[in-house]
């Protein structure tokens, strides 16, 4: 169940307010229209979430850097989401303006109708792999069939089941999935419900440490891009804190990038795991080094995975619809402004 914060922005003087002059516009550019006599924003609340999936979220709020630019004008709501099925849902449902998904999960979600579009990348993981207990006598991903596999439906980690069961000639109908959300899938793995688990770090690392599990199967090619998704209502209306958003994005990935320990730090706090955990899981397994303007490196990562969107029968509308999400997906302005 997602976990609500409400923060209040502190009490700070802020130069030449930024806000939107016109609305319907995605530009970066105009993302930085000013109001100076008025002093205000476009809007008096945001919506995101933080996860542990998404370090830099966990930067981006500790250090309240959306807060001090936006002042005391704006509420930030800060949201957990538990996966990015859930982060999906909100974000559908318009209880959240941004969201951080996998880009797989991202392309679902588009391709079924969700009005998302990427605003930044956050990292390029390794976060996925197929797991089994400590005393398992499964050794591949063939011995998978006929087995439970807990995975979390619509998810980078179940779009890794499928494509690593297409490298052992099997498909989704060779395993018996259970649809559970990432921590419990590893509950059910660690309590025998189920032989193997599509996980997703950092709790996939922690059950490597703390319960012996095994990773039988790893592939980085089969994991897509970490994405930071807004609604395009979001993006229309309030391009101007859209910008805060992405620019406070890539104030965390540098600061991240210099201070890894206490990036894993952090980590180690939010989700609970042992530091030397989340320290394996920042330094091993997130590639926060990528640039945050999406663009055709995470394309073609998502070309791959459409036609295992495709063939899972995932999407309603089939190939057509995934070529239109592929070619609507993105909005790199905000990036491209806050790298520049």
């Amino acid at each position: 169940m997602s976990t609500v914060i409400r923060r209040t922005a502190p009490t700070i003087v802020v130069a030449g307010a930024v806000m939107l002059m016109a609305t319907g516009c995605l530009a970066g550019e105009n993302a930085a229209s000013t109001s100076e006599s008025t002093g205000e924003w476009s809007t008096d609340t945001l919506s995101i979430d933080f996860a542990t999936y998404n370090p830099l979220s966990l930067v981006v709020k500790d250090q309240g850097l959306i807060e001090k630019a936006l002042g005391d004008d704006v509420d930030v709501e800060w949201t957990q989401s538990a996966g990015s099925n859930k982060a999906n849902e909100l974000l559908r449902a318009g209880s959240l303006d941004v969201g951080s998904t996998a880009g797989s999960a991202a392309l679902l979600a588009r391709a079924n109708g969700s009005p998302i579009k990427v605003i930044d990348v956050y990292s390029q993981p390794e976060w996925s792999a197929i797991v089994v207990g400590p005393d398992s006598d499964i050794t591949s991903v063939a011995d998978l069939k006929g087995k439970k596999v807990a995975a979390t439906s619509g998810t980078d980690p179940y779009f890794f089941l499928l494509q690593a069961l297409e490298t052992a000639g099997l498909g989704v109908s060779d395993v018996e999935v259970q649809n559970l959300q990432h921590a419990d899938g590893r509950s059910a793995l660690d309590g025998g419900s189920v032989d193997a688990w599509a996980g997703l770090d950092p709790i996939m690392a922690a059950a490597e440490v703390e319960s012996g599990d095994k990773l039988i199967y790893r592939n980085v090619d089969f994991n897509s891009y970490g994405f930071l998704n807004a609604t395009e209502e979001f993006l229309a209306d309030h391009a101007d804190v859209a910008q805060v958003v992405v620019d406070a994005y890539e104030e965390a990935r540098q600061w991240a990038l210099a201070n890894p320990d206490e990036t894993a730090a952090l980590l180690a706090e939010v989700a609970g795991i042992d530091p030397a955990v989340a320290t394996t899981v920042i330094s091993e397994r997130s590639n926060l080094d990528v640039s945050g303007i999406p663009g055709d490196a995470q394309l073609a990562v998502l070309e791959k995975i459409a036609p295992v969107l495709v063939d899972s029968d995932a999407v309603t509308g089939g190939q057509d619809a995934v070529d239109t999400a592929l070619d609507t997906i993105i909005e790199p302005t905000f990036a491209e402004k806050a790298a520049g």
